[in-house]
């Protein structure tokens, strides 16, 4: 049988006759002491706020009563946290984490509820915390940031899926949903593309084909930016410039970069010193670094 939690009527206790137990909160005096208000079950629980809402509405806030009132409220509520936080327990976020968003709609529910309406408790809490924690699916989960039209319309996709498979309608594609929805193709894709930014992978997972073994990973696929190509840009942009230089020039540049040859060798080659070579070389870059800085 499920604990309901100790709950006793302290009315009156005049100081140093009452000494309560370590951890738990000192009850004022118009309301029962709880001693575990998280472990008492929800029929106990909806009676029990009824009356604490009762004189929530008659105590000065910030005062010790007023916070008692409403410290045990919501420890005793958080019951009702946990059965709507179950509802979203399939969405891969941590269900520690749902409940403490759920926690905070529990919160302002319990802020702004007013008994006199005469209103279940639990109906005008439990849009409050559904609401907080979709407002945090909403503002968190996406690893890319788009539209709240497009957010909502991810759901409204998901919805007619389910609607459309249940029909007998084998994977439906864009025309099958814009029907279902009443919306254009048009619009429909753009909420397709918009679901590609929920989720993200990384991109060392393994590559595994149906009933096969792992074939590598997927950044194996992603191309990278081939340092040939730069090059080929490059020599692209000087060749009218080389055509500009005089044939002893261009000799002296496809030695030192074609062949790979040394200032020495080519002077050696040519019969020329390496200071003359090295000098006639500087003359060349620099017509050559003139010309490609006039094309910029």
């Amino acid at each position: 049988m499920r604990d309901t939690g100790t709950i006793t009527m302290d009315t009156a206790h005049p100081a140093g006759r009452h000494t309560p137990e370590a951890g738990a909160s000192e009850a004022p005096s118009a309301l029962p002491r709880i001693a575990s208000p998280r472990t008492v079950a929800p029929s106990g629980a909806r009676d029990l706020s009824r009356l604490f809402f009762d004189r929530l509405t008659v105590l000065e806030e910030g005062t010790h009563e007023y916070q008692y009132a409403r410290n045990t409220l919501i420890e005793m509520n958080l019951s009702l946290v946990r059965y709507v936080a179950g509802r979203f327990r399939s969405r891969g976020q941590e269900m520690d984490d749902i409940v403490q968003v759920g926690t905070i709609g529990l919160i302002k529910a319990i802020d702004r509820f007013d008994p006199l309406l005469e209103n279940e408790f639990t109906t005008f809490a439990i849009p409050y915390i559904s609401g907080e924690i979709k407002r945090f699916f909403r503002d968190t989960t996406w690893s890319v940031r788009v539209p709240r039209r497009l957010q909502e319309l991810r759901v409204d996709l998901a919805r007619a899926r389910e609607d459309l498979e249940g029909e007998g309608v084998h994977d439906p594609g864009v025309a099958d949903l814009a029907g279902h929805l009443g919306l254009k193709e048009e619009e429909v894709n753009e909420g397709l593309v918009a679901c590609n930014g929920y989720d993200s992978d990384s991109i060392d997972r393994p590559i595994q084909a149906r009933g096969k073994q792992q074939t590598g990973l997927v950044a194996d696929l992603i191309g990278q930016e081939d340092p040939a190509l730069a090059l080929a840009e490059d020599l692209h942009a000087l060749k009218p410039h080389l055509a500009q230089l005089d044939e002893r020039e261009r000799t002296l540049i496809r030695l030192r970069f074609g062949a790979e040859m040394t200032q020495s060798e080519i002077g050696a080659e040519l019969g020329l010193s390496q200071m003359h070579v090295s000098r006639l070389l500087s003359r060349a870059f620099t017509t050559l670094r003139k010309g490609l800085l006039a094309e910029e």
